[in-house]
C-alpha cells in the first residue's frame, strides 16, 4: 500500500521503468512493420535511444534506493496491443506506416507525462541530480514526438494520401 510520496515516486518509477522496456521489447516489430525507410531508421534509433533511458530509470532508482522491478504498466500494454491490432489490420505501405506513427507517438505523449510528473516530484523532494537525469529523457521523448511529426507530414501522410479513391471528398474547406 502506498501511503507516503515517496511510495508514489516509487511505485511510479517502476510504472515508467516497465513501460519503457516494453516498449524496447516492441520497437525491433514496428521497425520490421514500417515501409518508409525514414520511419525504420527512428524506430531503430529510439531503441538505441530507449536502452539508455531504461538505464537512466535504474540508475535513478539506486540513487534512492529503490527496485526498478514492480507490476507491469497496463497502460503500455494497451499501447501496444493497439500498435499490435494495427500491424494485423492494415496491408503493409503508407497506411500501415501513419498508424505505427500515431501508435507511436500516443507512446511518446505517455511516457512525456510520465517522465514530467516523475521530475516534478524529484524538484519537490530536492532530488535535482535525479530529476535532471529524468529531465533529459523528457527530453528525448519530446524530440521523437517532433521526429514523428515530421516524417508524417513530409513523407509518410502524403504518401498514404494517395490510396484515396479518386472520387474521395478533398481535404478542401467546409
Amino acid at each position: 500500500m502506498a501511503d507516503t510520496i515517496m511510495d508514489l515516486l516509487e511505485l511510479s518509477l517502476q510504472d515508467t521503468y516497465s513501460a519503457e522496456n516494453q516498449i524496447l521489447a516492441a520497437l525491433p516489430e514496428l521497425e520490421e512493420a514500417a515501409t518508409s525507410p525514414t520511419l525504420k531508421q527512428a524506430f531503430r534509433e529510439h531503441g538505441e535511444q530507449t536502452e539508455r533511458q531504461v538505464e537512466r530509470l535504474e540508475e535513478v532508482c539506486r540513487m534512492l534506493d529503490m527496485e526498478p522491478d514492480g507490476e507491469s504498466c497496463a497502460a503500455m500494454e494497451g499501447l501496444v496491443e493497439e500498435a499490435d491490432d494495427m500491424m494485423e489490420e492494415l496491408e503493409e505501405g503508407p497506411v500501415l506506416d501513419a498508424a505505427l506513427i500515431a501508435a507511436a507517438q500516443k507512446v511518446e505523449h505517455y511516457e512525456m507525462a510520465a517522465y514530467g510528473t516523475l521530475c516534478s516530484m524529484l524538484k519537490a523532494m530536492g532530488q535535482t541530480k535525479a530529476a535532471d537525469l529524468l529531465s533529459q529523457t523528457l527530453k528525448e521523448e519530446k524530440d521523437t514526438d517532433e521526429l514523428l511529426t515530421r516524417i508524417a507530414e513530409q513523407e509518410v501522410n502524403p504518401a498514404a494520401m494517395q490510396t484515396l479513391p479518386a472520387d474521395a471528398p478533398s481535404g478542401g474547406t467546409a
